[in-house]
């Protein structure tokens, strides 16, 4: 189902249970944001990706006729500007580790706050790319395991991890700590170093799958 109108922030809702979609609708529909489309599924939602290009898109993982992780790669191939947040009621750290590898812009629980969701909306209209609610809010239970391995960083290095977790660019970050490129590289090397991960990614999925944001 596709609807026409002239405003800011495009969204399109994909979930297969009509109550959600008609709750989001009600929430979302407003002077600066509204829903341009609905889909039920994965294969609903790439369609609706190419034909609407919509700005943001919440979408839903376990769905009866496609998952909503299998599609995200091809959801963002088909329309690339278009923001995915994960809106699910399963949080679980593997589907969060897979809505990070496949593009999406943000991993919310259902059980989010009204207000949160319209802030994830806003912000990743905006452009920011990791709006990933903590997973103890979302449920998604920390890795206790990993947890003394922040403390190895410094608190410098926190700060940088953090504005990773924002989505901040390495001159984005330099400007915030009043501090070189280069400098920031060196935190960032440091700080894969003492994670034991591999890339600028891997780090914010740490983070985010142990509980280190706000």
């Amino acid at each position: 189902m596709t609807m026409a109108r002239t405003a800011a922030i495009r969204i399109v809702i994909v979930d297969d249970h009509s109550i959600v979609r008609e709750g989001l609708r009600s929430l979302l529909d407003g002077p600066d944001m509204f829903v341009v489309g609905e889909g039920t599924c994965g294969h609903e939602a790439i369609e609706l990706a190419h034909t609407l290009q919509p700005d943001v898109m919440l979408l839903d993982i376990r769905m009866r006729n496609g998952d909503g992780l299998e599609c995200l790669s091809r959801i963002c191939a088909a329309s690339p500007h278009t923001n995915v947040i994960i809106l699910t009621t399963y949080a679980n750290p593997s589907y969060l580790t897979r809505a990070i590898q496949g593009g999406a812009a943000g991993f919310l629980s259902k059980e989010t706050e009204p207000e949160e969701i319209e802030r994830a909306i806003r912000a990743v209209a905006q452009g920011e790319r990791t709006q990933f609610q903590s997973p103890r809010a979302a449920g998604i239970p920390a890795l206790d395991s990993e947890q003394t391995l922040i403390e190895y960083l410094s608190n410098r290095e926190r700060e940088v991890l953090q504005l990773l977790v924002q989505g901040r660019s390495n001159a984005d970050i330099a400007d915030e700590l009043h501090v070189s490129v280069t400098t920031v590289k060196t935190h960032i090397h440091h700080i894969l170093e003492k994670l034991q991960v591999e890339d600028r990614t891997q780090a914010v999925l740490w983070a985010v799958s142990n509980g280190f944001i706000d």
